[in-house]
């Protein structure tokens, strides 16, 4: 299998069908492939539209966690699922253009062998402006603690290796430092420009508060990690 899409999913009842509707018609006949969708403890009917979305596509893998456990959870628990060697994520709202999870797979042809993750950066953002101005705050802090380099850190479009993934640290908001975690362990990143749509339906469940004061505590403890890491030069000597 070449590739599985992951896709963590909380209360999209009107958006996930049609998402993954997409993600297997852009996908089909390109790559062998599987979407595993994450339902963390949606209180609406998710569920239900995930079981009919299944009846139409075979490719589709469905988890749920019996309680909310946060998309940070939600991503592992799908990436520990996934049987291809490579992992592409995108959100549940429809907002990430599946189109754009081959734009990132091809990049692969060009990239050296130190890229270990392939990141989207969203140039054109189609949300509120509240939305745009936390997502600038919170990146804004990030760029100057982490000194990541990386534009557009909570883009939910990503490719990775699944064992590089498995083998970071896990916490809860991990998914939001991810090119820092990513460097910590020796990797480069690759940021690569993508669409970005306006939200069809429902609510964001990210503001202000959960995306910059929630965030400090995990920003210090990736800035402390990323001072402690070892990754002492090893050689046998004959």
């Amino acid at each position: 299998m070449d590739l599985s899409v992951v896709i963590p999913v909380y209360n999209e009842a009107e958006n996930i069908a049609a998402l993954v509707d997409e993600v297997c018609a852009g996908l089909d006949g390109k790559l062998d492939f599987e979407v595993v969708v994450v339902d963390d403890g949606s209180s609406d009917t998710t569920a239900a539209e995930l079981q009919g979305c299944r009846a139409r596509q075979p490719r589709l893998r469905i988890l749920r966690h019996h309680q909310r456990a946060g998309q940070s959870a939600a991503l592992a628990s799908g990436i520990a699922a996934a049987r291809a060697l490579w992992v592409a994520t995108l959100d549940g709202d429809g907002q990430n253009d599946p189109a754009d999870i081959m734009k990132l797979y091809r990049e692969l042809e060009y990239a050296s062998d130190e890229v270990m993750l392939v990141a989207g950066h969203r140039l054109r953002r189609r949300d509120d402006w509240i939305k745009r101005l936390s997502s600038k705050l919170a990146n804004a802090v990030r760029r100057a603690v982490l000194a990541d380099d990386t534009l557009d850190t909570g883009c939910g479009l990503k490719l990775f290796p699944r064992d590089v993934f498995l083998a970071l640290p896990q916490f809860d908001h991990m998914h939001r430092f991810l090119p820092a975690l990513v460097q910590r362990a020796g990797g480069e990143v690759l940021a690569v420009e993508v669409r970005h749509r306006e939200r069809r339906y429902g609510v964001s469940k990210y503001g202000i508060l959960n995306r910059l004061w929630v965030g400090l505590v995990d920003l210090f403890g990736v800035w402390w990690l990323r001072r402690r890491t070892m990754r002492p030069v090893v050689s046998e000597i004959d």
